[in-house]
């Protein structure tokens, strides 16, 4: 079994696979995943193999007791991974993205995909049917947009996600929720349509905190996977195990 590590600025993501198959999922606050991995190791004691992603802001204490339990990967931009990376400032790559990559090569294998995770911000990045990781873009996400209009305006409000119910806003709130979340669904269509041109068979992936709430709202076909990161990070863990 497979423990799988996902730090996030304050919450960590924890998830056990038996080969494969996702059979666990929790979070925990940062400072308490050593205790919570030592709970899930009563439970699946037979976890034998761990990876963490954005250890930069584990203590060295946490992973040396983690690593004290079961062997352990700490991915970073030097692990071997299943795909070519021709980005052009690798070490810059955000360990994320470079997990998202690997799900689509473990999903989608010589297949064009763009993974777009929609979190704190919208990442797209694109793997080609040769297997080769080219880039892609980043952009801000729904909440850091609505943040953004309060923050560095003197009057606007900072509200809450919403569906906009009409493209013309008729108050200033309606028009700051039409702005938000009509300019992030036509920015994403938009990316596909652009990337649908220039490459035969694309397949779209949408995952992120946003996933669930923005494939409702878009025109294009995509898959949305809630835990496409989780199984991106499991299979460099075999990658690299084996």
């Amino acid at each position: 079994m497979n423990l799988i590590i996902d730090v996030g600025n304050t919450f960590v993501k924890l998830a056990v696979f038996k080969s494969d198959e996702l059979v666990f999922k929790s979070s925990t606050e940062l400072e308490n995943t050593v205790n919570e991995i030592n709970k899930l190791k009563l439970n699946f004691p037979n976890i034998k193999n761990a990876i963490v992603s954005s250890v930069g802001r584990l203590k060295k204490h946490q992973i040396d007791c983690i690593k004290s339990e079961m062997g352990l990967i700490v991915l970073t931009h030097t692990t071997k991974l299943p795909f070519k990376n021709s980005y052009s400032t690798p070490k810059t790559l955000g360990i994320d993205r470079i997990a998202l990559a690997c799900a689509s090569m473990y999903h989608y294998p010589e297949n064009n995909v763009l993974v777009i995770d929609a979190g704190t911000c919208i990442t797209y990045d694109f793997i080609s049917a040769k297997n080769e990781y080219l880039g892609g873009a980043i952009s801000p996400g729904i909440r850091m947009r609505y943040k953004s209009l309060h923050n560095l305006t003197a009057n606007l409000p900072l509200l809450d996600t919403e569906v906009p119910k009409n493209i013309i806003g008729n108050s200033t709130n309606n028009a700051i929720h039409s702005g938000v979340i009509n300019g992030v669904i036509n920015e994403i269509d938009g990316c596909i349509k652009s990337y649908n041109t220039n490459y035969l068979d694309l397949t779209v992936i949408l995952t992120g905190g946003d996933a669930n709430f923005l494939s409702e709202q878009l025109k294009s076909s995509i898959f949305a996977n809630s835990n496409f990161l989780l199984e991106g990070l499991n299979y460099i863990l075999k990658f690299n195990s084996n």
